[in-house]
């Protein structure tokens, strides 16, 4: 029988998890990569009893030569039919009136942006020369305007939805689908440490629903919830100066 292949990283965070559970099913093979060895064994079990087959790895995305050793050895076992590129980390600085902490930005950026774009690049070519696949990229509705209160990990998720837009008008003809996911608030210990308020916030299976069915529609940008969405799409458009007053007046200052 042949047997989809869906490979998700940050499969431990709680959209990653929900993700795993959404897709589990007979006929489906996952490919988890996530930090918890743990978690991820407890993962596998559940999504096992749905009838998939699970296959885990406990890798460190920032460790580069690591991430090279993954990416040359085991996708190449069984390339992904559909590559869902979740994994990241939010940071802000750790008291009013300072800035974020350098080496922190420097993990954050390695992680939520080199990494992600190493593993969608060495996927897509392969993807190219197959003539099938599907790439999904996790950036956020901070991509659209960055907040005071996390501007590193606001800068990484415009990376991603840009690099992701781009990469989908370059691989289209080939026959490779690329889709930018743009969540709002989605509830998780990482989204419970961001600072500012929280609204619209979804549970991480509601979330998952959503993901998985835009991407089977292979929408562009999977972004919700919609109020959040079109709030953050006109906050864009406004000049910066006007912007920045507005995330103020709403609670998001530094």
């Amino acid at each position: 029988m042949t047997r989809t292949v869906v490979l998700i990283t940050g499969a431990t965070g709680a959209i990653g998890q929900a993700l795993a559970e959404a897709y589990a099913a007979p006929g489906v093979s996952l490919v988890l990569l996530g930090r918890r060895t743990g978690v991820l064994r407890e993962l596998a079990a559940r999504c096992e009893a749905r009838g998939a087959r699970a296959r885990t790895t406990v890798l460190d995305l920032r460790d580069r030569a690591a991430l090279q050793m993954w990416l040359d050895g085991q996708v190449d076992e069984a390339l992904p039919d559909l590559a869902i590129i979740n994994a990241g980390v939010n940071l802000s600085a750790s008291q009013p009136g300072r800035g974020e902490d350098w080496d922190e930005v420097d993990g954050l950026l390695e992680l939520n942006v080199r990494a992600s774009l190493r593993i969608a690049h060495a996927l897509g070519e392969r993807m190219r020369r197959r003539g099938a696949g599907q790439i999904a990229l996790m950036s956020s509705q901070a991509a659209w305007r960055g907040l005071p209160a996390t501007p590193s990990y606001s800068a990484s998720k415009a990376a991603l939805k840009a690099y992701g837009e781009a990469l989908r008008d370059g691989l289209a003809r080939y026959g490779v689908r690329v889709n930018v996911v743009m969540p709002g608030y989605v509830s998780s210990p990482m989204c419970a440490a961001m600072p500012g308020p929280k609204p619209f916030e979804w549970d991480a299976a509601r979330a998952a629903r959503r993901i998985r069915r835009g991407l089977a529609a292979n929408r562009a940008r999977i972004s919700f919830p919609f109020p959040l969405s079109l709030g953050c799409w006109l906050l864009a458009g406004l000049p910066p100066g006007l912007s920045g007053r507005v995330l103020s007046w709403l609670g998001y200052g530094a």
